[in-house]
């Protein structure tokens, strides 16, 4: 897979580091969505997360595997992974990705409007958000959600 740097799009991402901790790697499609939530939960749960932002966590993830269900080609590979400052969820897939001038929403979209609420979630609930556009066709998309301090006591 060829690739370039991740742009950010909304905040800052994390620094890359050498201590990063891979908690889940899974491909997936339509029949996985399920158990795919129940296994970032489950994972996100162990780290510095607090119970809150495991919430936000599965619902990025949700949204992001869902839309690579929807629009990514039937399928996606998640992963999840920690640093010291951040729990990170990337979810890639090989469909047409996001066309070039793609903006993310800067507010809900309309209640009348089928659709184009996932990416928006997903803006709201992170803490940053790099999309990567992955050779010819895909995309892979990382929020972020930073971690809290650890504890000192």
């Amino acid at each position: 897979m060829t690739s370039s740097p991740g742009v950010p799009v909304h905040g800052k991402p994390p620094e890359q580091a050498a201590n990063r901790l891979v908690l889940l790697d899974e491909p997936f499609e339509l029949k996985d969505l399920t158990a795919l939530r129940q296994a970032v939960a489950a994972h996100a749960g162990r780290t510095r997360l607090p119970p809150e932002r495991v919430a936000d966590l599965v619902l990025i993830a949700s949204e992001l595997a869902s839309n690579s269900v929807r629009h990514g080609g039937g399928h996606g590979r998640l992963r999840l992974w920690t640093t010291d400052t951040a729990a990170c969820c990337e979810v890639a897939d090989d469909g047409p990705g996001l066309p070039p001038t793609y903006e993310f929403p800067e507010q809900s979209p309309d209640l009348a409007t089928a659709g184009g609420r996932g990416l928006w979630l997903v803006l709201c609930f992170s803490d940053a958000i790099t999309v990567e556009h992955t050779g010819e066709r895909g995309v892979a998309i990382t929020a972020t959600i930073n971690l809290p301090p650890p504890d000192t006591t």
